[in-house]
């Protein structure tokens, strides 16, 4: 059995530990506290990570790490991209901050190595346009998957996980 170990990424508050809750098939491990903001009373987020695991077949595991989307536990971006093979990186299109910041957050992941990833534009409508300006916003090359996500449907973050994996497998591939 191949284990693929999976970085699930983005800002605050863009749906990275809801999108592996509603797909993983163990218990979740997550590390979610309670906001110290006065302006976001009874949030909470991610301080370490989350982890989940999906099985896609008999033959293949995808371990799921989350990361933090706040910057002050960026330190934990580099510790959870040991070892990955891919990423996602999942933005909340509604809003203009979260895209700009997945601008910085995939900038650094890029950074750190050289892996296949897709984006995941959560609460998008699917509408072309709109996934034409995610891409253009984050300086995403047209060889890289942009799909509309909704972190709360399983096939939707199945969808988005099968393309990930097609990008490793096709990598894999190339390199031989």
């Amino acid at each position: 059995m191949e284990s693929v170990k999976v970085v699930v990424t983005g800002p605050f508050n863009a749906g990275k530990t809801t999108f592996i809750r509603t797909v993983s098939e163990i218990t979740v491990l997550s590390t979610e506290r309670k906001v110290s903001s006065a302006s976001t009373p009874g949030e909470e987020t991610t301080v370490a990570m989350d982890f989940g695991r999906i099985t896609i077949d008999e033959d293949v595991v995808l371990y799921l790490f989350g990361t933090p989307g706040q910057e002050r536990f960026s330190f934990m971006w580099e510790t959870l991209s040991e070892g990955m093979l891919g990423f996602v990186i999942l933005c909340n299109v509604t809003s203009s901050e979260s895209v700009e910041e997945a601008a910085n957050i995939l900038g650094f992941f890029k950074g750190l190595s050289d892996v296949p990833f897709v984006v995941a534009a959560n609460y998008s409508t699917g509408d072309e346009n709109e996934l034409a300006d995610v891409r253009s916003r984050l300086g995403v090359p047209d060889g890289v998957r942009v799909v509309a996500c909704n972190a709360l449907q399983k096939d939707s973050v199945k969808n988005v996980l099968l393309g990930l994996l097609y990008a490793i497998l096709e990598r894999v591939e190339a390199t031989g």
